[in-house]
């Protein structure tokens, strides 16, 4: 059977067997394989909107936490965190995610 990807939309790696653990999509709560999720690192103000923005006119640091979202494939093609590509495309890499893993300059 053919497939559309070379990793077949898995970042499970050869050696690992067997299921990897589930996650919930951050957006509509469907629980996707960790290793498909696409993972998505952004960092939000402890303190809301309109007092950070008092805070920051005093001239103070505002903290942020570290919060991990993860999307399941139709929630990030839908906001745009993933773009849809050609056919002969989807086989390869990215350019910036090629340059990240192969360390090329």
């Amino acid at each position: 059977m053919p497939y559309k990807r070379k990793n077949r939309g898995r970042s499970k790696g050869r050696g690992k067997k067997g299921r990897s653990e589930t996650v919930h999509c951050s957006n509509c709560g469907r629980l996707i394989p960790a290793d498909k999720a696409i993972k998505k690192v952004v960092w939000v103000p402890t303190v809301t909107g309109a007092m950070a923005k008092e805070l920051e006119k005093a001239g103070t640091v505002i903290p942020r936490k570290r919060v991990i979202r993860y999307y399941c494939v139709s929630c990030a093609i839908h906001f745009g965190i993933v773009k849809i590509r050609a056919r002969e495309s989807r086989k390869e890499l990215p350019e910036e995610l090629f340059y990240r893993k192969y360390r090329v300059k």
